[in-house]
């Protein structure tokens, strides 16, 4: 890597709280500090949830507030869409990144032209699952692939398409990673890059009815869409959910 390299950082963030906001904060100022400004250019954009935060900006990013209902894949489109350098990380508002994270990832992308996406080495998650640090990359889809910090090669959506807006919440990985082996488009875990993911922190602030919204809809559209269910059992599912939803059952 000879030449300063931009990247677009796209972040979700939850504000709701102060803890939330510290979050994305502290995800901000980890990755400000992560590499040489000179040799690293970070473009952040926070997608913002917490509509009645607004007009507060994030430092050191833009930050937009949405008026189109809340969808993990809606809201990581805007970003994608709102930006254009040649290199996209999907990130989570809950991230630690460690020195050099985005250069040994860039690196191995140098070193094989094909992978076109790539996951850092998060040691509260990989090295529970056994993954060894510090290897060479490993070619892999889900289990592999994390969901939280997915970094790409632009070109990618040229392949793939826009990311599925009917998945708001759960199964947006699993989705990601099922596309990708359709498209037989290369992903590694590089794990010379350390990104530390501390938890879902923000889907603990939601009431119960409404994670049961964000997690239980989209496992019915994953099943007509890659398990082949029918489309009239999809609808049907949805809809029984929905009245029990209504009814609180």
């Amino acid at each position: 890597m000879k030449e300063k390299v931009s990247i677009d950082i796209i972040i979700l963030s939850y504000a709701k709280d102060e803890h939330l906001k510290n979050l994305t904060i502290q995800t901000i100022d980890t990755l400000l500090a992560s590499e040489d400004p000179e040799k690293i250019h970070f473009n952040i954009v926070v997608v913002e949830s917490n509509k009645s935060l607004q007009p507060y900006q994030f430092e050191n990013a833009m930050t937009i507030y949405p008026a189109e209902k809340f969808g993990f894949h809606k809201y990581l489109n805007m970003g994608i869409k709102l930006t254009g350098n040649p290199y996209v990380c999907l990130c989570n508002n809950d991230l630690i990144f460690h020195k050099g994270w985005a250069t040994e990832i860039l690196n191995a992308m140098d070193n094989d032209p094909v992978m076109m996406s790539a996951v850092p080495y998060c040691p509260n998650f990989h090295k529970k699952e056994g993954f060894a640090e510090n290897a060479p990359p490993l070619e892999g889809y889900f289990g592999v692939l994390i969901g939280w910090c997915i970094f790409v090669k632009r070109e990618i959506f040229d392949t793939i398409g826009m990311l599925d807006e009917k998945f708001v919440f759960w199964y947006c990985d699993y989705d990601y990673s099922n596309t990708l082996e359709k498209y037989k488009v290369k992903n590694c875990l590089v794990s010379t890059s350390v990104v530390t993911h501390l938890g879902s922190e923000s889907i603990t602030k939601v009431d119960s009815k409404e994670h049961r919204k964000l997690t239980q809809v989209p496992r019915f559209y994953f099943s007509y869409k890659w398990h082949h269910h029918s489309y009239i059992r999809y609808k049907a599912e949805t809809w029984l959910f929905k009245i029990k939803m209504a009814l609180n059952l």
